[in-house]
């Protein structure tokens, strides 16, 4: 009859040596307890799920710490292009502002030309600025009769607009063209037509009887609209025109296109006359 008592001692003694001195193994000295696993496959077998459940605990621990770190480096990426997004939302807004601004501008402060001191002001703008506080004004005042509206003494006399008309458009010119400019006036008060008051002009300034000194200029401050900027007086959307008069010019004698090639390109205008002048016209908004 088997001793069981001596077997399960035995057993007993035959373990505990193994179990104690593998838990050192796994911690750190594993390599020490190969012979024994070798000796003992049962043991080698308990001692890897030993290992295996110490390696898996801190294989999941590792994988913890790499999911909390993507889970960090993630909310950040999200954050960042939040922002970028933000920030190209707000330039994208601020863009379309800035040009709203542009094609929508904003009339408000405007008023319109009503008095004959805006009148006087509005047609100011057609002079340099440097030489607007001593130019003279004439033209037409607001009751409809053509007038000195302002005495000056420098090299100009700018000619303000008619309010009777429609749209806006004011000159400035050298005082040299005022016999020019007088006459033709005086003959459309005759109520000569374009073509007449061409041809009387023509006539007289190749008698000699008119003259139109040459280079002598003639700035045009023209738009549609008629209210302007009590502030700066400037004309809501009005440009300038540029005009140097050069008597009987030609395109070869000035090497000077007939016709425009492109805006704010200088061209010459009626060539071969007395009224050929280069001509200056503006760029168009559009263009720019």
């Amino acid at each position: 009859m088997i001793n069981l008592s001596f077997l399960r001692r035995q057993e007993s003694i035959n373990r505990k040596p193994v179990v104690t001195s593998s838990v050192p193994a796994v911690s750190g000295g594993m390599y020490r307890e190969v012979d024994d696993i070798n000796k003992n496959p049962d043991i080698a077998i308990r001692i890897f799920c030993i290992f295996k459940g110490k390696v898996s605990k801190q294989h999941s621990h590792y994988r913890m710490q790499r999911i909390i770190k993507l889970c960090m480096l993630a909310g950040i990426l999200v954050a960042c292009n939040t922002s970028d997004k933000s920030t190209t939302k707000e330039a994208e807004s601020t863009k379309e502002t800035s040009v709203e601004g542009i094609t929508e501008k904003n009339y408000d402060s405007y008023k319109d030309i009503a008095t004959d001191e805006a009148l006087i002001a509005t047609a100011l703008m057609a002079a340099p600025k440097e030489s607007r506080a001593n130019c003279k004004v004439i033209g037409y005042n607001m009751a409809g009769d053509f007038v000195t509206l302002r005495e000056g003494d420098n090299q100009f006399i700018v000619l303000a607009d008619n309010p009777k008309k429609d749209g806006f458009n004011a000159a400035c010119y050298h005082k040299g063209l005022e016999p020019f400019m007088a006459r033709g006036r005086a003959l459309r008060q005759e109520g000569k037509s374009a073509r007449e008051v061409f041809a009387t002009r023509e006539a007289e300034m190749k008698s000699g009887e008119l003259k139109i000194p040459t280079g002598t200029t003639l700035h045009i401050y023209y738009g549609d609209k008629t209210i302007y900027d009590p502030e700066t007086s400037e004309v809501a959307d009005a440009k300038l025109r540029y005009v140097v008069y050069m008597p009987w010019a030609t395109a070869e004698s000035t090497g000077l296109p007939e016709v425009p090639v492109a805006a704010n390109h200088p061209w010459i205008m009626n060539p071969g006359t007395h009224r050929a002048h280069i001509m200056i016209s503006p760029i168009n908004d559009e263009n720019k």
